[in-house]
């Protein structure tokens, strides 16, 4: 399963939820039926409508009708099944499928392994844990040469400084 978004408050009060996306096209929500939301236990919801407000996602599921029954799904996740999720174009990929991916330079050398994404404004930034100290690597052309999602292994191409 792949998470889209977090439910971080109530908006209104007939149930409709505000949600973080954590998806680049926000869009995609429109084009969803439904979603499960994960926060002790995993439940399927019907989305009813959806709307957008200042790069939130509004969100009405069938059944939550009052603020009440909608402040209980607060700080929940938002996922979907692998399948609903948006075809990739060419040397796009999930972030979920890069958590975890064995990193390794274009000599052979074994780096270590993605455990954080950092976003930031010019472009992602991999956070490689190494045997002695976290490396960043940043999520450029001249950087990453090839992921292999099948190999869960990224090559990358050691710049000046990186590991300095």
């Amino acid at each position: 399963m792949y998470s889209i978004g977090k439910i971080v408050n109530t908006h209104g009060l007939k149930g409709e939820l505000k949600i973080v996306p954590t998806t680049e096209d926000i869009e995609r929500f429109k084009k969803l039926s439904k979603v499960f939301l994960e926060r002790k236990t995993l439940t399927e919801q019907e989305i009813e409508t959806v709307r957008f407000h200042k790069n939130m996602v509004l969100l009405k599921f069938k059944g939550i009708d009052t603020i009440e029954e909608a402040e209980k799904l607060k700080n929940s996740i938002i996922k979907i099944n692998k399948e609903d999720a948006l075809p990739l174009e060419e040397n796009e990929y999930y972030i979920n499928d890069l958590y975890d991916m064995k990193v390794v330079t274009d000599e052979g050398m074994e780096l270590g392994i993605i455990e954080d994404i950092m976003f930031t404004s010019a472009n992602d930034v991999y956070v490689v844990r190494t045997k002695t100290k976290p490396v960043l690597i940043p999520a450029i052309k001249q950087c990453i040469l090839n992921v292999d999602i099948p190999n869960n292994t990224m090559t990358i191409k050691v710049i000046k400084g990186l590991l300095d």
